[in-house]
Formats: C-alpha cells, structure tokens, sequence
C-alpha cells in the first residue's frame, strides 16, 4: 500500500528570506548555495511515466534542469545532461542520482555558446542514448545590471547565444531524428511577460523563448512533435548567486510572492514530467507557470 503524502503549507514548505549574502563565480554551483536549493533528491516518486523515453536537458547539473533530470529517470527514462565544464561536482551527483534509478545517465559537458558543440551535443545523445524523445532546452545566462550602459557587447553577445542561438543550433539538429510523439521542453520566464529593469538582456531572451516555442508548435504540430515552456517566477538557483542577482535583491529573494518566499527547483519537477508524457498529447505550444501567486501565465 501507498504511504499518503502529508499535506503542506505551501507558505512555510521551503525556507523564507532574509537569505545570507553569498556570491559565486558564474555560473556557479548548487552544491556550495546556502540554504541548499531543493531539486526533489529525496522527495520526487516516480511511476513510470516516462518508461523507456530518451531525454536530453541543457542546464541539467542544478536548478530546473536538475530537477527535471532526477524526475525523468524516476519515471523510467534515460538522461544525458549538458552543463558548462566548470559545474562538474553538481554533474556528477545528478549522474550519480539517474544511475541509483538504474537508468542511463549520460555526462555532457561544453559552452553552448558554440555552435560547433551544440551541433555535437546533440549528436553525442544521439548516440550514448541510442535515440532522443525529449529535448529540454533549459540552460541559460542570467546577469543583472542596473542599466543598459553596463552590459558590455561581449556579456550582451553571450546572453544571445546562450539563450537563444543554442536551442536554435539543437532544435534543428536534433529535429530529423525526432519522431511523432516526441517532445520539445523551453524553460522561459516570468520576465518574458513582466521584466525587471536590471535584467534587460536575460528579460528579452526569455520573450523570445516564449515566441518560438508557439511558434515551432505549429509548425511541428503536423509531424506530431509537441513543443511546450515552463515559465519560473524566483527560483532558488546558482543563477542568482552568480550574478544573476544584485546582493540587495538576493538577501529578500522571493519575498515578494504571494508565498513569501522563492520557489524550489523540486516544485517545478513535475511539469516537465506532464508536458514530457504522452498524457499531455493534446497539450502543444503552451506556457506553464509556476511563480508563487505573482507573474505570468
């Protein structure tokens, strides 16, 4: 018999600001984050939804993509991760996690800021996981600047390609092996409908992120390939603390939500899960939040 899931006050469930001041150098890493951000290491349960599925995540070391990597190989999916060289002890445990499942897990690391590794990152999932049934566009590049007069041509330069040229560069090469029933997964934002002054560059990457995926959606409707986005309010990830966020703004992070506090990166787990399973069949070129009571959708 099932063990029932206690109920939880969503307001006191995960811990509230004022937060300590820390910083890291991008793009930082979970492991050293306190308090430590929860990606459902011990707490998300599978039930074989995703049984047999290949997926590969960018971002997949910590935050959303971490979370969604654990998720999936619960569900019985196996999961090749890219993240940036420098984040390998946060790589390692999720690879570490995906394999306790008993599940492939896959290690990628490289810049997605090339498109020569975006064109062999997918082509290295291709091949270590023997197909590909779900991509996840998630990573990104996050710096706040107070105004438009301090983000340099060369931090502007790799925001674009980050967020933007990579999922182009993978999406094109991943979509010949794609086959009906397969799913494309963008982590966008609330800031794509409600930006905030100091992340002017991050902001518009995230609109745009929201544009392609309803736009691939319909273009990839016909092929039966579904295209979906996961919009965040203030998770509590690396990102913030590697410049993502000024120290003022991290110290009270989330407090203005509904909730009072940000959101764990274990708390968005489960959407990937639906929009990634063939239970969301009819779901295509949809934007799901997840914010705390604040933002958009």
């Amino acid at each position: 018999m099932n063990t029932p899931q206690p109920m939880t006050d969503p307001n006191t469930k995960y811990p509230r600001p004022p937060f300590p001041g820390q910083e890291q150098p991008w793009p930082g890493l979970a492991c050293k984050m306190d308090p430590r951000p929860d990606h459902g290491e011990t707490s998300y349960i599978g039930s074989g939804r995703l049984l047999g599925r290949k997926a590969l995540i960018t971002g997949g070391d910590s935050g959303m993509g971490r979370a969604a990597a654990i998720a999936f190989a619960r569900e019985g999916a196996d999961v090749a991760i890219n993240y940036f060289p420098t984040e390998e002890p946060d790589a390692i445990e999720v690879i570490k996690l995906i394999q306790t499942e008993k599940r492939k897990g896959v290690a990628i690391p490289g810049d997605l800021r090339s498109k020569e590794f975006c064109v062999k990152l997918v082509s290295d999932a291709l091949a270590a996981l023997g197909g590909l049934d779900i991509l996840v566009m998630n990573a990104a590049r996050q710096q706040a600047n107070a105004s438009i007069a301090d983000v340099s041509d060369e931090e502007f330069d790799a925001t674009m390609k980050t967020n933007i040229y990579a999922p182009f560069y993978m999406i094109r090469a991943a979509l010949p092996h794609l086959k009906p029933g397969a799913t494309i997964i963008a982590t966008t934002s609330e800031q794509a409908y409600d930006p905030t002054p100091d992340l002017y560059a991050y902001a518009q990457t995230k609109a745009a992120t929201m544009n392609y995926v309803k736009s691939l959606a319909k273009q990839l409707a016909s092929k039966g390939i579904r295209v979906n986005g996961v919009a965040p309010g203030p998770i509590w990830t690396a990102l913030q603390v590697s410049g993502g966020a000024t120290q003022d703004k991290l110290k009270n992070f989330g407090g203005m939500t509904s909730l009072g506090r940000p959101g764990q990166p274990a708390e968005l787990a489960s959407i990937y899960v639906q929009l990634a399973s063939q239970d969301a069949s009819y779901t295509t070129g949809h934007i799901y939040g997840a914010a705390g009571g604040t933002g958009q959708p």
